[in-house]
């Protein structure tokens, strides 16, 4: 398994999203303490999909966070490169394409979409396992029509150094160990915990989405800045 400090290769932390993906939803509730439930309010809200748009959810894992788009009307691209999240989350919608949701495997470094396909796009807690961030924010540039929307929703940094650094030492001590409750691969966690603290802060990845080509972009954190959301438009 790819370790955060390392390269991240595509396989490698692909096979470990299909070895989570049966108990992935219900692990991220727990650790969570049910906030992800209001992050994922907190994305439909910055997105503003309405009828007729059609929105990529890119890391769409088993289309949780895409459900949610297709109650405001609009028509959902689940894109993941985990093959077994998508088995799952095809499994519990009934199908493929189903409910306004179509699941699509895809490579965020090589998205199978053409240029100036979405309205909008959005990807949340999932850019920080690409091994080129900065490819991936093009390409969702890409696939973006002129005038639509990017929205980022990752985990981040809270202000408060001390706050910050408690915060880090919960991640690589306990979160590990409760996923452990619920799932035999913990060692998934030990990850997901080290690209956490990894990540850059809020205005470092700001100015990535700048050099990338975005527009007007703004973030705010949620829950103290455990995570933020990062906003911005494709303006040519």
């Amino acid at each position: 398994m790819t370790r955060a400090e390392l390269d991240k290769q595509p396989s490698d932390v692909a096979t470990m999203f299909d070895g989570i993906a049966s108990r992935y939803d219900l692990v991220n509730d727990v650790i969570s303490l049910g906030q992800d439930r209001v992050w994922r309010r907190a994305v439909v809200k910055a997105v503003e999909a309405y009828s007729g748009e059609l929105v990529l959810d890119l890391a769409a894992g088993t289309g949780t966070s895409a459900e949610s788009f297709v109650s405001k009307g609009a028509r959902v691209i689940a894109c993941d490169f985990s093959q077994g999240m998508l088995r799952v989350g095809a499994e519990r919608r009934g199908g493929a394409s189903r409910g306004g949701v179509t699941f699509v495997a895809g490579d965020a470094l090589r998205l199978p979409f053409a240029d100036e396909t979405f309205d909008a796009v959005t990807i949340s807690f999932g850019l920080r396992n690409v091994n080129d961030v900065d490819q991936a924010l093009s390409e969702l540039r890409r696939v973006t029509k002129v005038g639509g929307r990017m929205v980022i929703c990752e985990f981040s940094h809270i202000p408060v150094e001390l706050v910050d650094r408690f915060y880090s030492t919960y991640l690589m001590a306990a979160l590990p160990k409760i996923a452990k409750c619920f799932t035999s691969n913990a060692e998934a966690y030990e990850y997901l915990s080290e690209s956490i603290m990894h990540w850059p802060d809020q205005a470092a990845m700001a100015a990535r989405l700048q050099r990338a080509g975005w527009s007007r972009v703004a973030w705010r954190n949620l829950t103290m800045g455990v995570v933020a959301l990062h906003r911005g438009v494709r303006e040519s």
